[in-house]
């Protein structure tokens, strides 16, 4: 019986918590360094589910790119009392809101794409996501210097075509010469071994 009870005032919390949409985890509203927290875990969760959805095959360069840019926006998040993080006046506290806000927004839309398994919309809502995030920390650590995702993209792009070089060096681009005495090659090597 008391575990039915404990059940019950379990539900009724949750529903009373719940109640607060626009706060479901009861969050200090008030706390002008709550973006600051609230971003890395939002980004934190995108770029996991967005890695379970390409970890199976090859990783596109803009997939990688997208990985990349979150990693480096992620990489030394800072707490909310380290000596570089700023405290925001009122203007930018409102860029950070409206920067949470488009956050969200692009979190939802990635969503859909994660149902629809639309895994190019992702990458590019990932990078949405990540832009946004990226201003909420500049906000609050102005000194620290964030790579932008044209810069990410253009290393990763290079490792990329190593990469890929790497798989068949010697026919990375086959031209249609080169397939045609593949061709030739192989059905004499059939002709030798059924002459044997």
């Amino acid at each position: 019986m008391s575990e039915r009870n404990d059940t019950n005032e379990n539900d009724s919390q949750m529903e009373g918590t719940m109640t607060d949409v626009k706060n479901p985890w009861n969050a200090d509203l008030n706390n002008p360094y709550l973006g600051l927290k609230l971003a890395s875990e939002r980004l934190s969760i995108v770029r996991y589910v967005f890695l379970v959805q390409i970890e199976d095959g090859i990783a596109s360069a803009a997939q990688r790119a997208s990985l990349e840019y979150a990693d480096a926006v992620l990489i030394g998040w800072p707490e909310t009392d380290a000596d570089d993080v700023v405290e925001l006046n009122e203007e930018k506290l409102r860029n950070v809101d409206e920067q949470m806000r488009l956050m969200e927004q692009y979190i939802a839309k990635f969503s859909a794409m994660e149902r629809e398994q639309d895994i190019d919309g992702m990458t590019d809502t990932l990078i949405r996501v990540t832009e946004r995030v990226a201003e909420v920390r500049r906000a609050y650590q102005p000194d620290f210097l964030l790579p932008t995702f044209a810069e990410i993209r253009r290393v990763v792009q290079d490792e990329w075509d190593e990469d890929m070089g790497k798989i068949d060096p010697d026919n990375a681009s086959p031209t249609a010469d080169s397939i045609g005495r593949e061709t030739a090659d192989a059905d004499q090597e059939q002709k030798n071994e059924d002459a044997s």
